[in-house]
C-alpha cells in the first residue's frame, strides 16, 4: 500500500499528465498521503484520484495538488502562503515542505483538528491553523507571497487579491458548483492584477460561515 514502488508510480503518472517540477515531484513522492485518509479508504491513497475525507469534502487528487504547487511556485520562491481550505491537510504539508511559512484556515473544526495532529506527526512546524471563514483570507497575516485555495469561490473573493503583496501569486479553482469550473492564476503587478485561465477543474465550493 506504501510502497516505494507504489508512490513511484504515481509519481510517473504525474509526470506524463505533465507536471515537471521535480522539486514538487519529490515532496509529493516523500510524503505519506495514506496517513490523510481514514483507514478504510488508505489502501486508495496513491491513486491520482480525490477521496472523501467527510463532511462533504475531498482529498484533492495528486495531479491537482502538484499542478495548484507548480503554479505557486513558478515565479520562484514563496515565504509566506495563505492556503484557504485545509481540509485533511495534505496540500499543507506538502506546501509547508517547499516555502517558508504556512498560514492556513479551515472552516471545520473536526477536519482542522485531524489535520493538526498529522502536521505534528510529520514534524511540520512551520504551519500555522485558522478555525475561520477562507473567503475572508488572513488579514492580520498578510501580506502574502502567494495564496492557494482548495476551494472554488463562484466568483474570485476580492478580500483575498487585497491580501496578495505585490509580485504575489493567487491560484484559485472559480466556478458555480456541479458546473464548470476552471483553475485561474491571479498575478498582482504595478499595472494591476492579471489573470490566467489554467484549465477545467472539479472543486467543492467555497462556503460561509463557520462548524465546530
Amino acid at each position: 500500500m506504501t510502497s516505494q514502488r507504489t508512490r513511484d508510480r504515481l509519481i510517473e503518472r504525474l509526470s506524463e499528465r505533465g507536471i515537471t517540477d521535480n522539486t514538487v515531484l519529490n515532496v509529493i513522492r516523500g510524503t505519506p498521503r495514506h496517513i490523510f485518509l481514514d483507514e478504510a479508504l488508505s489502501h486508495r491513497a496513491y491513486e491520482d484520484s480525490s477521496l472523501p475525507i467527510g463532511f462533504q469534502q475531498t482529498l484533492s487528487q495528486p495531479y491537482i495538488v502538484a499542478r495548484m504547487t507548480e503554479l505557486l511556485l513558478a515565479n520562484g520562491p514563496r515565504e509566506r502562503v495563505l492556503e484557504v481550505g485545509t481540509g485533511s491537510g495534505y496540500q499543507t504539508a506538502i506546501l509547508a515542505q517547499l516555502v517558508g511559512r504556512v498560514f492556513s484556515v479551515e472552516r471545520i473544526r473536526p477536519l482542522q483538528e485531524k489535520a493538526r495532529q498529522r502536521l505534528r506527526q510529520l514534524g511540520l512546524t512551520n504551519v500555522q491553523l485558522r478555525h475561520a471563514d477562507g473567503g475572508m483570507g488572513w488579514k492580520d497575516r498578510g501580506p502574502f507571497d502567494a495564496i492557494l485555495s482548495a476551494a472554488a469561490p463562484a466568483e474570485v473573493p476580492q478580500e483575498l487579491l487585497a491580501q496578495l503583496a505585490m509580485g504575489g501569486r493567487l491560484v484559485i479553482p472559480i466556478g458555480p458548483q456541479g458546473k464548470q469550473q476552471a483553475l485561474y492564476v491571479y498575478d498582482k503587478t504595478e499595472e494591476g492584477i492579471q489573470e490566467q485561465i489554467i484549465e477545467p477543474v472539479l472543486f467543492v465550493p467555497l462556503l460561509a460561515g463557520l462548524l465546530s
